[in-house]
């Protein structure tokens, strides 16, 4: 699959906690560092998402901040 979006983080799923409606999917990239997505349930039930998984966090966005203190 071919996608625009040039953020591509591969890791393991180290949770995912599910309702009736959403999913939280969190990934674990490695050296302490996570990634978590809120998704559908529908898609995290599709997608057949367990932890333990292989997989990747793919991210495009249009704004992304950056906050020095």
């Amino acid at each position: 699959m071919t996608l625009s979006a040039r953020n591509d983080l591969t890791g393991t799923v180290s949770s995912v906690k599910k309702d009736e409606i959403m999913a939280e999917v969190v990934v674990e990239l490695g050296d302490g560092q996570t990634v978590t997505s809120t998704i559908t349930r529908g898609s995290a039930d599709r997608l057949e998402i367990e932890e333990g998984d292989e997989v990747s966090a793919v991210i495009k966005a249009s704004e992304v901040m950056i906050r020095s203190d």
